[in-house]
């Protein structure tokens, strides 16, 4: 009995580890634009620092720089919050696509509901 618990433990650790590994691989810095609501692109960049199941980084847009808060990674999946200048909270949910080395990325401001695929810039 006891050996059956330490193997599903084992396994289980194992299986976290291996997620943290494979998005670790995000670190790094992404761009690509979402259209905001007044209909027009807004290109974005983000710097993203991985630590375990924190996230942790920056975001560019129309040139401000703010931070990532609330950074959480499970699995392939991340969330994280940002604070503009007004004080209003933006979410951000997202999803790392190792295979394509690119990241879904879903951002709802004050209700306005945005998506893109961000891209690994190399810049």
């Amino acid at each position: 009995m006891k050996r059956k618990i330490f193997i599903a433990i084992a396994l289980i650790c194992s299986a976290i580890v291996g997620m943290a590994a494979v998005f670790a691989d995000a670190n790094g810095k992404w761009t690509g634009s979402f259209i905001g609501p007044d209909s027009n692109p807004i290109d974005v960049t983000y710097t993203i620092k991985v630590d375990g199941d924190k996230l942790t980084g920056d975001a560019t847009a129309q040139g401000i720089t703010l931070k990532l808060d609330s950074g959480k990674i499970t699995g392939d999946d991340f969330k994280f919050t940002i604070t503009n200048p007004e004080g209003v909270t933006i979410p951000h949910v997202g999803k790392y696509i190792a295979q394509g080395d690119s990241i879904s990325m879903n951002v709802d401001y004050q209700g306005f509901k945005m998506h893109s695929t961000l891209k690994r810039s190399d810049k």
